[in-house]
């Protein structure tokens, strides 16, 4: 019974504190900090409002208009904003664990140094958004909108960004080993010194990206359009880079060492030098630019599927390329 009249209180306090702005006076549009709610409010109507350091457990605000809102500093847990609109609205520095953002519209959304835990944005528009300094774990993002969005210095370790929209998104210094970015629209996006370790990047569209100085140790770039892409300066240490075509891609100082070329169509890439490709593991179908010679490895596997590995042990010496399939 007494839990009983919590629930019941706490759902009546949610929609007392949400009511439309008709009804409540100034003051009543501000709502305290670190006050706790919960219950249903699918469809308010709540832009502008200031929700500033409440916690928000098990509530429902699918469909809600929080366009402006004022979430800074917030706790989210468990709650549902399916479908919402918090275009412009300021979560930064809030928490959040187990919520839910699917096709929500966080167009131009301030999410500063938000902590993001179990989250899903699958589907939801997050263009334009300031996930700078950002810290994820378990976050989906997958076929998420997230043109031009500010993820610099966001920690994002094995995100899924499956299908996602990250085109001109700034991604510098960002810290995103094992994350998922298969099949996403990378164009003109900037991974500058991020730290992309065993990161998945198979079959992406990803014209005039920058990877120049990141850490791409062990990253999968298999089956992918690399226009005019840079790779200057990055540490391509074991990554596979199988059936990919690098048209005019920079990879001035780029370390290639123990990195899989199978099928890859390096012929009109910037940069390349005898030296990278000595270090390199070239194999069956690699086109290199005029002059310049493939050396398979042995105990190197030449993948066919999309975001496999190539596994390289050691080069043959000579220079001349020759089957290992053995």
């Amino acid at each position: 019974m007494y839990r009983a009249f919590l629930i019941a209180a706490s759902a009546a306090g949610l929609l007392f504190a949400l009511m439309p702005a008709g009804a409540a006076s100034a003051r009543d549009r501000e709502v305290a900090r670190q006050t706790s709610f919960g219950g249903s409010c699918i469809g308010c109507e709540l832009a502008g409002r200031n929700l500033s350091g409440a916690r928000i457990v098990g509530a429902n605000f699918s469909g809600a208009n929080l366009t402006g809102a004022n979430l800074r500093g917030a706790r989210l847990y468990a709650s549902n904003f399916a479908g919402a609109d918090l275009t412009k609205a300021d979560l930064s520095d809030a928490a959040m664990s187990g919520a839910n953002f699917t096709g929500a519209n966080l167009t131009a959304a301030k999410l500063q140094s938000t902590k993001v835990m179990g989250v899903s944005f699958t589907g939801a528009t997050l263009s334009m958004a300031d996930l700078s300094e950002a810290e994820t774990s378990g976050a989906t993002f997958r076929k998420t909108v997230m043109i031009d969005a500010d993820l610099r210095s966001a920690t994002l370790n094995g995100a899924n960004f499956e299908q996602a929209d990250l085109s001109s998104a700034d991604l510098r210094d960002a810290k995103a080993s094992g994350a998922n970015f298969s099949r996403a629209r990378l164009s003109v996006a900037n991974f500058q010194s991020a730290a992309l370790r065993g990161a998945s990047f198979g079959r992406v569209e990803a014209s005039g990206v920058s990877f120049r100085d990141a850490q791409m140790n062990g990253a999968s770039l298999s089956f992918s359009e690399f226009a005019r892409a840079s790779f200057r300066s990055a540490d391509l240490t074991g990554a596979n880079l199988s059936n990919s075509r690098f048209y005019r891609t920079d990879f001035r100082d780029a370390d290639l060492s123990r990195t899989g070329l199978a099928g890859a169509d390096l012929s009109s890439a910037v940069g390349l030098s005898q030296d990278q490709l000595d270090e390199a593991c070239s194999g069956p179908g690699t086109r290199l630019p005029r002059g310049l010679i493939g050396r398979t490895c042995v105990g190197a596997s030449y993948p066919t599927l999309p975001d496999s590995r190539a596994v390289s042990l050691r080069c043959e010496s000579g220079g001349i390329p020759k089957s290992v399939m053995e």
